[in-house]
C-alpha cells in the first residue's frame, strides 16, 4: 500500500500583510455600530485581550503571533520535505471565490493542470515579502491523481464534484493559494504538484454573506447548510482508503484557522470561541474521534468554527488510520480573529 502523511495548518490571510495590519478585522468589529459601546471598551475585555491589543492596536503582539505561525509552517514543511511525497492534497474552503451562485458543491476535486497564479494582483495593501504586484508563480497540478481520487470516491458512494479548470476564480481560492505561499514562506521554492479539494464550509452564509460576514445583526436569507461534520469525516476516510490504494505517496493537508471572531455572535464578534476550540483540540490530541463525530452543524456555526470542517475531513482520515498526532500546537489569540492549530501525524 502507498503511504499517506496527514498534516494540519492554517491559511490565515493576515499573515500575508504587515504586522500593523494583522488586527484589521478586529478594527472592523470595533467600528460596527451594532456592537454596544461597552463591549468595545478595552476596560471590559479579558486581561489577555487587553494585553494583546496594548496601546499600539496589537502591532507589537502581531510579531509574536507571526513567529508562532512561522514555527508551525516550518514544522509542517519540514515534515513534507522529509516524507518526499509525489503530490500534496489540500482540503480547504472556498469562500464564494471559485464557486458562486451558479454552483455550490458540498465538496469537489480540482484536477487542474499546472496553474499560473498572481497572489498580489488584487492586493489592497503591501505584502509581508514586499513582492511586487506582478509577482507570479506556477503551481504544478496533478490531473491524473485528481481523476483517480474522484473515480475512487464516486465508486465508494461519495457524490463528489470534479473540475479540470477554474470556474469563477482564475487561480486558486485563498485557502489553497495561501497554503502554498505559507509552506514556502522562506521562498526556497515549492515544486510539488498540488491537488485541491474544496469543502463548502460556509454553508448557510456562503452566498448570503459572500463567504465571509455582514455587519452585526444584518438580516440574511440563509443558504442550505454545509455537509454535516460526520459526513465530512466519512469523506476523509474514503479519501485516505483510496490514496493508500494508489501508486503515489501523498501528503494530505487540512488548511484552516479555527473559530473566527467575525462569526462568533455570542461574543459580539470581539474574540474567537476559544473554549469550543480547546475542546476540539483536546479531543484531537487524544484521538477522540467519537467526540468529533458527535459535533453537529449547529454547534459548528454557533462557535464560528465553519472552517474547521476542513479538519473534520482530516479527522476522518486519522480515524480510518487509527492514528493520533505525534506533534501539535494550539496558537491562541484574542485580537487576530482566529485561533490556529498545527498538527502532524506519522506517515501510515
Amino acid at each position: 500500500m502507498a503511504e499517506v502523511q496527514l498534516l494540519g495548518m492554517t491559511h490565515y490571510p493576515p499573515f500575508n500583510g504587515k504586522d500593523e495590519a494583522m488586527a484589521n478585522l478586529h478594527r472592523v468589529m470595533l467600528a460596527d455600530p451594532a456592537v454596544p459601546t461597552d463591549v468595545k471598551d478595552p476596560l471590559n475585555w479579558p486581561a489577555a485581550q487587553r494585553a494583546e491589543w496594548a496601546t499600539d492596536g496589537g502591532t507589537g503582539a502581531a510579531g509574536q503571533h507571526r513567529a508562532a505561525l512561522i514555527e508551525g509552517f516550518d514544522r509542517v514543511r519540514a515534515e513534507i520535505d522529509a516524507f518526499a511525497p509525489d503530490f500534496v492534497l489540500i482540503w480547504g474552503d472556498d469562500q464564494h471565490e471559485n464557486f458562486r451562485r451558479d454552483l455550490i458543491p458540498p465538496f469537489a476535486v480540482l484536477a487542474y493542470e499546472d496553474l499560473k497564479v498572481e497572489p498580489w494582483h488584487q492586493a489592497r495593501q503591501p505584502n509581508f515579502w514586499d513582492e511586487p504586484a506582478d509577482t507570479y508563480r506556477v503551481v504544478r497540478g496533478h490531473p491524473e491523481a485528481g481523476r483517480f481520487l474522484a473515480t475512487a470516491l464516486l465508486e465508494a458512494g461519495v457524490d463528489v464534484a470534479y473540475a479540470y479548470e477554474p470556474l469563477h476564480h482564475q487561480g486558486f481560492a485563498h485557502a489553497f493559494l495561501n497554503t502554498v505561499l505559507f509552506l514556502d514562506h522562506r521562498r526556497r521554492g515549492f515544486d510539488l504538484p498540488v491537488l485541491c479539494m474544496p469543502v463548502n464550509c460556509y454553508g448557510r452564509k456562503v452566498i448570503a454573506a459572500g463567504g465571509a460576514f455582514k455587519p452585526f445583526g444584518t438580516a440574511m436569507q440563509l443558504d442550505p447548510p454545509s455537509p454535516p461534520p460526520w459526513r465530512l469525516m466519512d469523506v476523509g476516510a474514503a479519501a485516505v482508503r483510496a490514496l493508500r490504494a494508489s501508486p503515489w505517496r501523498v501528503s494530505v493537508v487540512a488548511s484552516s484557522s479555527w473559530s473566527h471572531a467575525f462569526l462568533v455572535d455570542h461574543n459580539w464578534r470581539m474574540r474567537p470561541d476559544t473554549a469550543a476550540d480547546r475542546g476540539l483540540y483536546d479531543a484531537l490530541v487524544a484521538g477522540d474521534w467519537a467526540r468529533w463525530a458527535a459535533i453537529t452543524t449547529a454547534e459548528i456555526e454557533a462557535a464560528g468554527q465553519q472552517e474547521v470542517l476542513n479538519w473534520f475531513v482530516l479527522a476522518g482520515a486519522a480515524r480510518e488510520l487509527g492514528a493520533v498526532p505525534t506533534w501539535s500546537r494550539f496558537v491562541e489569540t484574542w485580537c487576530f480573529n482566529s485561533n490556529k492549530v498545527f498538527a502532524v501525524w506519522e506517515p501510515q
